[in-house]
This record gives C-alpha cells, structure tokens and sequence, in this order.
C-alpha cells in the first residue's frame, strides 16, 4: 500500500528528486487555492493500475478525480471502489461529475438512490449539473442541501451555454444561444448560501466549442464570486495557459488527466509556452 503523501511544499525531505532547484511554492493539501481536478475515465477506460502510475507519480499535484459522462454506472462496484480508496490513500477526493441529469429524468426515487449509493460508495463530491435539463435554480439548490446532509460535498455546476457536457458543434451551440452571464452568477451564489463546496464553470460557451473566447465572462465570474470558491473547466494546454497566465498559477483548475504534468509545470514556474516561460511566480512572504 503506498504511504499517504502530502503536498509539495518546500522541503528536500518532502522526496522530490533534484530539490535544490527551487518551484514555485504550493499549499499543501487539502488546497484552498490552487486546486486540480483531473478527468478519470470518459474518453479513455481508467483501472486501478492505470489510475496508480498517475497518482504514484503526480499524486502530489492532484486534488480531485472527477468520473465523467456517468462512466461508472457501466463499470463493475468493486472496480469503482479500488479507483475511489486509491485515491483517497493519495489524499485525493473523488467527485461524480454531472450524472445527476440524468438521474433526475428517472425521478425523485432515483435520485434519493442515486446520493445514498455515492454515499456508500465513498465519492467526496456530487456535482449538481445543469447543461442539459432545463430545471429551476431553486430545484438544484435543493439537491445541494440534500448532499450536504449525507456528509458529502455539493459542486455546483453554472455555465452559459445549454447543451454543455456533451459533444455538440459549435454550429449546434451557437443555434442555441447563451444564456445571461448574471443569471449564471445569481444561480452559483444560491448554491454557495446553501453551503455549496465548490463551483464548477463549464467551459462550453466561454473558450469552449466557440470561435472567440468570451473572457468577459471569465472575468465577470471572477469579480462577482472570486477564485477560491470557482473551478474553471480549462481541459486544453492552450486554455489552462491563459488562466495561468492572466490570473495566475492558484486558480483552480478542471483539466484531462492526461494534463497534469504541463499544467503543474506552469504552476511550479519550470516550464511553459514563450509567452509565459519564467514569468510565472509566487510569493509567501
């Protein structure tokens, strides 16, 4: 069984190789700022051996793994629960992703069923999504409280396109329109009152499946509910390089898993594209 590990700080004794080569300081976790999620199966199957290789040797770097597209409802349980107590030897919590939609079309009893058996499971984190379902704000801060009761944390998920989450065109997307960037806002506060862990902006609308990245509305995200309360989907290099770049290497970040050594590259200062290669910096003074 692999020792529980802590997050990088800025001792030699935290065993990290070359430490005389000074990065960038991080908190340690649990992270307040500074957070990575990374994407466990969806696009590729994710086993225990696969999901192992990454955390022994990036665990350090990652806060959570999200399931994605409801890929564990066509996994075996004992499968899910290797992935899910391998995580949390390497202190990383578990979220569902945004399965919940679809629970919410089979009905009330399922969706009671559904948060029970995430419970017995262990998963940390239900997100409560919204790109699809056109469902009132007021329903889905109730599935917020609900969560909360059972121990676990509540995710929000706000965005301005409907349809996001899926594989949609942009033609298809912008055939649908945006939706108003303050209704967005005034829905992730709903959930942050009600004790929501966290919001999850959906990238759909903003930088991605568009042709002009809408970082007006990053923006307005930002100064309305700040950025230790917000993680930004950014699964792109191009995308989390902007972030870093603008707003610096403690935003909290939604990436593929395939990512995390470039993203933690940029954070830690000791890499990164011309435009941001030894500009990227801390303080902790």
């Amino acid at each position: 069984m692999p020792e529980k590990r802590a997050s990088r700080g800025t001792k030699a004794e935290d065993g990290r190789a070359f430490p005389f080569i000074r990065l960038n300081e991080r908190e340690t976790k649990p992270r307040k700022q500074g957070i990575t999620e990374i994407r466990g199966p969806y696009y590729t199957p994710m086993g225990r051996r696969y999901l192992e290789d990454i955390l022994e040797t990036m665990g350090v770097y990652v806060d959570i793994l999200k399931f994605a597209g409801g890929s564990f409802s066509l996994m075996p349980r004992k499968a899910i629960k290797e992935l899910i107590d391998l995580c949390h030897r390497y202190d990383v919590k578990v979220d569902t992703g945004g399965f919940i939609e679809h629970v919410l079309t089979q009905g009330n009893d399922a969706v009671v069923r559904y948060i029970e058996e995430c419970k017995r499971l262990g998963f940390d984190i239900v997100e409560i999504s919204s790109g699809f379902l056109s469902v009132p704000a007021d329903d889905l801060v109730r599935l917020t409280e609900r969560v909360r009761k059972t121990g676990m944390k509540a995710k929000a998920e706000v965005g301005i396109q409907f349809g996001a989450g899926g594989a949609s065109s942009i033609e298809e997307l912008e055939a649908e329109g945006l939706g108003d960037v303050d209704w967005a806002v005034m829905r992730a506060k709903k959930h942050l009152d009600a004790g929501a862990y966290m919001i999850m902006i959906e990238s759909e609308g903003i930088t991605e499946q568009v042709k002009t990245w809408r970082t007006d509305v990053i923006a307005k995200f930002i100064r309305e509910l700040g950025t230790e309360k917000t993680i930004f989907e950014a699964a792109d290099p191009e995308v989390f390089n902007w972030y870093i770049k603008n707003y610096g290497p403690e935003m909290n970040l939604f990436i593929d898993h395939s990512q995390i050594v470039l993203l933690e590259s940029l954070r830690s200062g000791i890499w990164g594209t011309k435009n941001v290669w030894g500009r990227v910096a801390t303080y902790k003074g």
